[in-house]
């Protein structure tokens, strides 16, 4: 069968640019994610995410190391934004999250970004941490779909939204890529800096499903077009509770859904020298974390195997 057209080209024209409209028109007051700053961005003002009226882009190009359906052979098309709603203490990619390292792009040169890596042959447009970034994502698409975007949108994103500001995706988003994090609120503050997380992380992650349905629809060849893929890092000394964020998911969005059980996490940014964070998993601390999810018959999705000399 061959692959149906990405959502948003289902909309008029009218319809998507009045989307966008709506969309910017929040940076005003803006409440994109739940910490809700509530400060005008369209006259300059930055809150929490350190970010004001253009997206800020650090890097783009085509990603293979996705999960398969999304990297495929052609690769995803990554465009990694600036800055972040997190202060996550292990983060990664601090220097683009935390210090900002990347160049404000206008709409005109994020379609052009996005038109550029589908002639690369890339199997989507992978949006990394766009959650602030959601009324610039959509303006840069009507001008991408204008100039002949026809690959699905992917929203790759912490789980730290709100699902009024994912409703403005609906019918654009077609892959949502999702982390979940953690399951318990103290944890969540002292760890990320985050308020209230598992209760937002919850709610996006419903709406999302609702979007999009739970399960991952591929072509003939094995990519996805549509669907949902929750990605979970297994923490150190079981700070990111597995088991509760896998028993809640297996709850309230079932046994189908594709969820990828991540083992990569290393020490980085404060996390070195951190007296719980500050070294590698165990690949005894993975095992539990995927005994957690077989118990659960959470069975679709990806495990990791752990580089040499994680004990």
């Amino acid at each position: 069968m061959s692959r149906p057209q990405p959502s948003y080209l289902d909309l008029s024209a009218a319809e998507l640019a009045e989307r966008a409209a709506q969309a910017v028109a929040r940076l005003a007051h803006c409440d994109l994610c739940p910490r809700l700053c509530g400060i005008d961005r369209l006259a300059g003002q930055t809150g929490y995410c350190r970010s004001g009226r253009l997206a800020r882009v650090a890097s783009w190009h085509a990603h293979m190391w996705e999960e398969p359906p999304i990297s495929g052979w052609g690769g995803s098309g990554t465009i990694f934004f600036s800055n972040c709603t997190d202060r996550c203490l292990f983060c990664q990619n601090y220097p683009i999250s935390q210090l900002g390292v990347g160049e404000e792009k206008s709409s005109e040169a994020l379609a052009r970004i996005m038109l550029r890596m589908q002639r690369q042959g890339c199997h989507n447009i992978n949006l990394v941490t766009p959650t602030h970034f959601v009324p610039q994502i959509i303006e840069a698409l009507v001008l991408a779909r204008d100039g002949g975007l026809s690959i699905p949108l992917l929203y790759n994103t912490s789980g730290y939204d709100r699902p009024e500001t994912l409703r403005l995706l609906e019918r654009i988003v077609d892959i949502y890529l999702p982390d979940a994090k953690y399951a318990d609120e103290a944890e969540a503050r002292r760890l990320s800096g985050y308020v209230d997380y598992p209760a937002c992380n919850r709610a996006a992650l419903i709406e999302m499903a609702r979007q999009v349905g739970v399960g991952l629809a591929r072509d003939e060849e094995g990519i996805a077009y549509r669907g949902m893929i929750i990605r979970h890092l297994v923490l150190p000394e079981r700070l990111s509770q597995t088991a509760e964020v896998l028993g809640w998911i297996e709850a309230h969005l079932g046994c189908e859904v594709y969820v990828s059980l991540m083992a990569q996490y290393f020490p980085a940014y404060e996390a070195v020298g951190h007296p719980q964070l500050g070294r590698r998993l165990l690949a005894s601390e993975y095992r539990e974390a995927v005994r957690a999810s077989e118990a659960l018959g959470l069975d679709e999705g990806w495990r990791q195997e752990l580089e040499s000399g994680q004990a």
